[in-house]
């Protein structure tokens, strides 16, 4: 019988399995949904399900590079201890390496990845290590030269920080000294045409009100703001920073003597954003005691 996109959904609902796992399911029983989840049950896919809920804010960041493109992936477990599987870091190193020819991250998880697909083979994963895992997010940087550093790195490409530089002349030497840089400074944008305008009011508004607080004329407050203003773009900014390398340059100017013009970098940072569940179980119990 003809399998429907719905029937497929609604078990990918139910089990948490992927797409073809399930498609499959429901071909392999002629449609019947009870008899689908069965098939992944004996299959170790539909365990998934029970650990889609748990939060998973560790993990790696993996990275390749192939001539003047690079990527860069985050691939989330629920312990560090997975981290260091030999299995995940492998499954980190081969989606790396798939996003090499995917346009963003929902391509790259219906990409091939060893006759499967991304999605699938990370689905095969959780269910064989037993922790929830999701492919949280993937970036792209293009240059004639690619350098790529990781901070602490687990294993060959990966590890809790990865960068990437593009660019512009230049060479790979260069390109990894600014790649260190990045790990450590946390640049938000490359210049300040790449930063959010509203990062921009947000901390003009508030350098206003402190200076307006000191009690000075509106015209003295104005030269104060743009003072104030240009120090913290050189704070945030990648081109504006000091260089780590040689603070006495700001990293546009070691870029001049370098021959080379940055023009793109990505650094990635696993777990950055995810508010991470503490259980105490202990306090759990007593609460309910109480109650």
């Amino acid at each position: 019988m003809a399998i429907t996109a719905a029937q497929v959904k609604e078990l990918r609902e139910m089990t948490g399995a992927g797409m073809m796992d399930a498609k499959r399911a429901l071909t392999e029983t002629d449609g019947d949904m009870d008899a689908a989840v069965d098939w992944l049950r004996t299959k170790g896919l539909a365990t998934a399900a029970k650990k889609s809920g748990r939060v998973a804010a560790e993990g790696l960041v993996g990275l390749a590079v192939e001539g003047g493109t690079g990527v860069a992936v985050e691939i989330n477990s629920e312990t560090d201890f997975v981290a260091k599987n030999a299995e995940f870091q492998d499954l980190v190193a081969g989606v790396a390496k798939a996003a090499l020819g995917a346009a963003d991250v929902e391509a790259l998880k219906t990409a091939d990845l060893g006759g499967t697909t991304v999605e699938a083979a990370i689905t095969d994963k959780i269910a064989k290590i037993g922790e929830n895992m999701t492919l949280r997010r993937m970036a792209r940087v293009e240059g004639d030269v690619v350098a790529a550093y990781v901070h602490n790195a687990a294993a060959d490409g990966m590890g809790k920080i990865g960068v990437l530089v593009a660019l512009k002349g230049g060479d790979e030497a260069f390109g990894k000294q600014v790649a260190m840089h990045v790990a450590a400074a946390k640049p938000a944008s490359l210049s300040e045409a790449d930063l959010d305008p509203a990062v921009l009011e947000h901390e003009r508004g508030i350098q206003i009100e402190i200076a307006r607080e000191s009690g000075k004329p509106e015209a003295v407050i104005e030269k104060m703001i743009e003072g104030r203003m240009k120090k913290f773009l050189s704070e945030i900014t990648l081109l504006g920073q000091n260089f780590v390398i040689n603070p006495d340059l700001t990293v546009a100017k070691a870029a001049e003597e370098a021959g080379a013009e940055i023009v793109g970098f990505v650094r990635m940072q696993v777990g950055e954003g995810i508010e991470k569940k503490s259980d105490d179980f202990a306090s759990e119990v007593a609460s309910m005691a109480k109650s």
